[in-house]
């Protein structure tokens, strides 16, 4: 009697194997379906940015507003007979007084950043020499 109960224990023990550790084993599901999730979220991301990139790409092919937009942020370009006024530091204003550096001559002409924030004292200066659009 234990040799028969021995030999159903050893039985039982090389079919719980398969299912435990073999090759399409518990633990290969759970690390495939975990790799499997990581892989959606990638894809969905990748696909919010294809769809927003498609409707920038649909905007520039109909219509002369994106262009225009592009062309004012990215190039510093303006409209003919339009003026362009840069805002300028009130500290910058007293640094110009002084002769200027060769690093600002080169910078003369160039659009101020998006993010900067002027202080409440600020001057503007006309710019009479940016590009202007067509």
């Amino acid at each position: 009697m234990k040799a028969l109960t021995l030999i159903f224990v050893i039985l039982i023990a090389l079919l719980q194997y398969p299912l435990w550790l073999g090759k399409g084993s518990w633990l290969r599901v759970w690390d495939l379906s975990r790799q499997l999730a990581t892989q959606q979220e990638k894809n969905s991301a990748l696909k919010a940015r294809n769809e927003t990139l498609d409707a920038e790409v649909r905007d520039l092919k109909s219509g002369r507003a994106a262009i225009e937009e592009r062309a004012r942020s990215e190039l510093g370009m303006i409209k003919q007979d339009e003026v362009f006024y840069q805002v300028l530091d009130n500290s910058a204003h007293t640094q110009s007084v002084q002769p200027p550096t060769p690093s600002q001559i080169s910078n003369l002409g160039q659009v101020p950043s998006q993010n900067a924030t002027p202080s409440k004292d600020t001057l503007m200066q006309r710019t009479t020499n940016a590009k202007t659009l067509p």
